[in-house]
């Protein structure tokens, strides 16, 4: 690759190592994932500072993971005895091509891709910007394989040029952003060792996942100083099942669970309201009971869980919302159908019989709790769960232990069981009561407000990300007190979702985000904008560099 690029101006290499990225089948959950790792870490190797340096590149292994999936690092050294070292991160998966449809097979094809959308009348936008040949279409060109080019065509830079370095570039590419975030989590052991080894003192982390315009015509190119975290609250739900007949004696675990949804899905009154910020409400991603198969029974439980952004908020706080909406939607619940049933007593002249209509709500610290001082030994039952069904989806796999806990209550009460599940990001961002942080968004600005006057880009400073990244695993801002909310409500935590906690704390990286621009991630009219991202990008970012690196100094030792 390097005698391929080596002669080309910056946007042509950048393109390049795009496109061959781009053509790649990096999907989530693939071997691509394993053969995009290869491309980049050749890619590297062939550059002839890691020719004579060849120990500055390596993999690591991301742990079981049945795939084989690694992340890749590259560590470039500049001339000055320094410990101080920026990360360059990106994932190097994609999500998958079905939205394709019939052009599935040109999905990792720019150039088809243009020629099919120069003729595509159904979508005016699209056809505009495929006609001007500005943008890079094609799975990945924006999320994010344009990212990982901009990063190895900067650290190719800083190899020919380390004279400019007041320090290091560690370049970090991981799998499995799209799904697990196996990649970065268990990369903070390899930064854990590179700190104690080789005293490598982080001074930022800069990601560049993609960014895109918020309305219509917006002409900003957003960077974020840091990133939303992210909770999966999940709720159990058991009801009183009944025959198709009698439906009116049954507590509809259903019922319940759609009455949760309408109090939960897509509610700002539940999201943070933060100036300036563009702040996501919590959204259903899934709903439906466990009956396998059909019969005129109706169902006994059902699992139900959300999608939840926070922002400054602690998982403590959202447990206690949400637990307030279960409560609110269960005392609904119970009078619809108690009004239900009596006005079916009025209608048919039958006698009542005696039935309880209560719902109880409770979270999974507090049942484990009661169900402990009934005398029942809830740890051996929920391990036992574990290493029953270890290899079930780990959200399902949640779910059956707290099933399995409901099990072992002999009053088999009507109740709904809140608890987390996986995925759990960290939400963090730079605090400007921290002095340290402080002087890391001056500097920042600094650059933006340069690079804004010579190429006339208008930047806007944001806090918060607003969408999921690898970022949030480099530093925790929650306390003690809220993450043991976090895992005394998380089942299995330590087998389930193993994130080492305390030595994110320790590492406390700042990250930032001064993302590629384009837009439609995640659709098949997804396109990167060549002009911005290829041409001033890489060189923002180099800028961004060398500012926080001569600043270093003064910055950690506020």
């Amino acid at each position: 690759m390097y005698n391929k690029i080596f002669n080309m101006t910056m946007p042509e290499k950048v393109e390049t190592l795009t496109r061959a990225l781009v053509g790649i089948n990096s999907i989530n959950g693939t071997s691509g994932e394993v053969e995009v790792a290869n491309f980049v870490k050749e890619t590297l190797l062939s550059f002839p500072y890691f020719q004579q340096n060849p120990s500055q590149v390596w993999e690591q292994p991301v742990p079981n993971d049945i795939l084989g999936r690694k992340n890749i690092f590259a560590l470039v050294k500049g001339k000055t005895e320094t410990k101080d070292t920026i990360i360059y991160h990106s994932h190097l998966d994609t999500v998958g091509i079905e939205d394709y449809s019939s052009m599935k097979k040109d999905a990792m094809n720019p150039d088809a891709l243009e020629d099919f959308f120069k003729m595509y009348a159904f979508d005016k936008d699209v056809q505009k910007d495929a006609q001007s040949g500005e943008w890079l279409f094609g799975r990945g060109a924006v999320d994010m394989q344009s990212g990982i080019a901009i990063h190895i065509a900067n650290v190719l830079h800083f190899s020919e040029h380390p004279e400019e370095l007041t320090g290091n570039i560690l370049l970090m590419v991981n799998p499995d952003e799209e799904s697990q975030h196996k990649g970065v989590i268990s990369a903070i052991a390899e930064l854990k060792r590179l700190k104690e080894e080789q005293g490598l003192s982080y001074t930022v982390a800069i990601n560049d996942d993609f960014i895109t315009p918020l309305y219509d015509n917006d002409p900003h190119r957003y960077i974020y100083t840091g990133a939303a975290g992210k909770l999966l609250p999940s709720f159990y739900i058991y009801g009183r099942e009944a025959h198709v007949g009698e439906t009116l004696s049954g507590i509809d675990p259903n019922f319940i669970a759609a009455e949760i949804t309408r109090r939960v899905h897509n509610n700002l009154d539940l999201a943070e309201n933060i100036d300036g910020e563009l702040v996501l409400p919590p959204s259903c991603l899934y709903q439906r009971d466990t009956k396998e198969f059909y019969n005129v029974q109706t169902a006994t439980s059902s699992y139900l869980y959300f999608n939840y952004f926070v922002y400054k908020a602690t998982t403590k706080e959202v447990m206690d919302k949400l637990t307030a909406v279960a409560f609110e939607a269960c005392r609904e619940t119970e009078h619809v159908l108690f009004k239900h049933y009596n006005d079916f007593l009025m209608r048919t002249g039958l006698p009542p019989k005696t039935l309880s209509w209560n719902i109880e709500v409770t979270s999974l610290a507090d049942y484990v709790d009661e169900l402990e001082k009934m005398g029942i030994n809830t740890a051996e039952r929920m391990k036992k769960e574990f290493n029953e069904n270890e290899n079930l989806e780990p959200r399902m796999l949640c779910f059956k232990i707290v099933e399995a806990l409901q099990e072992l209550d002999p009053n088999k009460k009507p109740r709904v069981i809140i608890f987390f599940a996986p995925p759990y990001l960290p939400h963090n961002y730079l605090n400007q009561d921290n002095e340290r942080d402080a002087n890391l968004e001056n500097a920042l600005k600094e650059v933006l407000d340069e690079v804004a006057k010579e190429t006339d880009e208008k930047f806007a400073l944001k806090k918060f990300f607003p969408y999921l990244a690898d970022g949030s695993f480099l530093s925790l801002h929650e306390t003690d007190e809220d993450i043991l909310s976090l895992l005394n409500n998380f089942p299995e935590w330590e087998s389930i979702y193993p994130l080492p906690i305390k030595d994110i704390r320790n590492l406390n990286i700042p990250s930032i985000n001064i993302g590629v621009y384009g837009k439609d991630a995640h659709k098949w009219t997804e396109r990167v904008y060549k002009p911005y991202t290829f041409g001033v990008l890489p060189g923002l970012l180099r800028n961004v560099t060398l500012k926080l690196l001569k600043k270093n100094e003064t910055i950690l030792s506020k």
